[in-house]
Formats: structure tokens, sequence, C-alpha cells
């Protein structure tokens, strides 16, 4: 499931923030979901194994099925964690993809006035998938204090080390990819099956044909990620032809 990184100088340094960052909400996500997150850490410093029966620890997962948040919870339960995978329906979702995230046991919920929002981003020709970010957060992290769920996992690549584990309000929010200095070819290979890259939904698309600029947004995007090493030459070349093609 995950490969010890070996060593990887950048990699070791990140999880070693990680630790350090998981040592900073110990006192608010309990012992449970503290030895067991510290373990997955240490298995992929170390390659030290761990007990990974089941524990009654919940991990509410924001959920798009798309590689990173699938390979979120694919880890989390591997590891024993109780996952709920939370979908936020948005209307650009296809049908396909709500089958293949209800596969996974999802529960599904909604943005009030999602459209008007994005609609106004649109029409200033400002870019969308941040703000369309972060109301699925919000959304995700109402559904866990309303289920009692302490922590709000996302798979974010990006925000390594010592914030990529933090409270959040009510929550501790964990984006597990960069907490385990995972990045997007490692996600893929989670999965154990082909996946088709590609840049952004069917709304993002829309919306870039009638703002061209927003397709700059989208390859400085492409590129911060690469510079972060979240995903490397191959792919990024990958995405940002994507983006110029559509």
């Amino acid at each position: 499931m995950l490969k010890i990184v070996g060593n990887d100088f950048v990699r070791r340094y990140r999880l070693q923030q990680s630790l350090e960052a998981l040592e900073r909400v110990k006192g608010i996500i309990g012992e449970q979901a503290y030895k067991r997150l510290k373990a997955l850490v240490e298995y992929r410093l170390f390659g030290k194994n761990f007990d990974r029966a089941p524990i009654n620890e919940k991990i509410a997962v924001a959920f798009s099925a798309g590689s990173d948040s699938t390979a979120t919870v694919k880890i989390l339960r591997w590891a024993g964690f109780d996952v709920v995978p939370v979908m936020v329906k948005l209307p650009q979702i296809r049908e396909p993809v709500l089958w293949n995230a209800q596969s996974y046991g999802a529960v599904f919920v909604e943005i009030p006035n999602y459209m008007e929002k994005i609609s106004k981003q649109i029409e200033k020709g400002a870019p969308i998938c941040g703000k369309c970010h972060s109301m699925i957060m919000a959304a995700v992290e109402e559904y866990a204090i309303k289920e009692e769920i302490k922590i709000v996992a996302s798979g974010d690549l990006l925000s390594v080390g010592s914030i990529s584990i933090y409270p959040k309000g009510k929550v501790v929010r964990l984006n597990l990819p960069a907490f385990l200095a995972i990045d997007k070819r490692e996600a893929i290979a989670v999965l154990g099956r082909k996946y088709a890259l590609g840049f952004g939904c069917s709304l993002w698309k829309s919306a870039a044909r009638k703002s061209p600029v927003l397709k700059k947004f989208a390859i400085q995007r492409v590129l911060r990620e690469l510079r972060a090493g979240a995903i490397d030459d191959e792919i990024a070349r990958k995405l940002i032809l994507d983006v110029l093609q559509k």
C-alpha cells in the first residue's frame, strides 16, 4: 500500500515535520488517532510495521472520487480508521462519478447557492478552483461537526510537513498525502488501476472557454505543484497540454 521513503532526504525531512505537527494536535484528536497516525508516518520513514486492526475513530474525508481523495480513503482504511467519504453534490459532477462514490460508501452533502457564488467568480474572470475548494471543505467540516467527527481529511498534496495537520475551528484538518509526503504518482499507484490524467472539471472547462485567462492561472497551479514536488515533469507536461487544449 505505502512505500518506505528510504534515503530520500526531502521526504524524510517532511515526514519529521509531520510528526512535529502531529504532536501539536495530540490532545485534540485523542490517543487512538494519534498513535495510528504516528504509526503511519513511522511506517513511511522506517518500514516499521504496526497493528492495523480497526479502531473506533472516524475520519471524514472530502471525497471527489479523484486519485488523491480516493488514495486518502484507501490508506486510512488500510490503517484501520473508520472512514466516512463525504462528497459534495455539485452540478458538474456526472452520474458515473456519483455511482463510483457510492461504491466507497460516500455520504452526500450540498452547498446552498453554489452556482450563484461560482457564477460571480466566472463573470469576473477570476479563478474558481480555490473558491470551489474552500466551499467544499467548509461543507465537509460542517458535516463532521454535526456528526461529532474530530478529523477532516483531504487529498491535498501540497501543504507538507508542519502545516499538513492542524486545528481549524472545531475540527482538525489532515491533508493526508502531504502528511505522508506522497506525490501524485504514488497516489495513483495506491489506486491499483490506470488513471486518466486531466485538468479541471466540466465547469472549469466551460469557464475557461469564456475567460481564457483562467488557463494562465491553471498553468501556474500546475507549476506550483511541480516546484513543490507533488507532481513530476511528465505529469506536469500532460496537465499543461490538457489545459492548453481546452
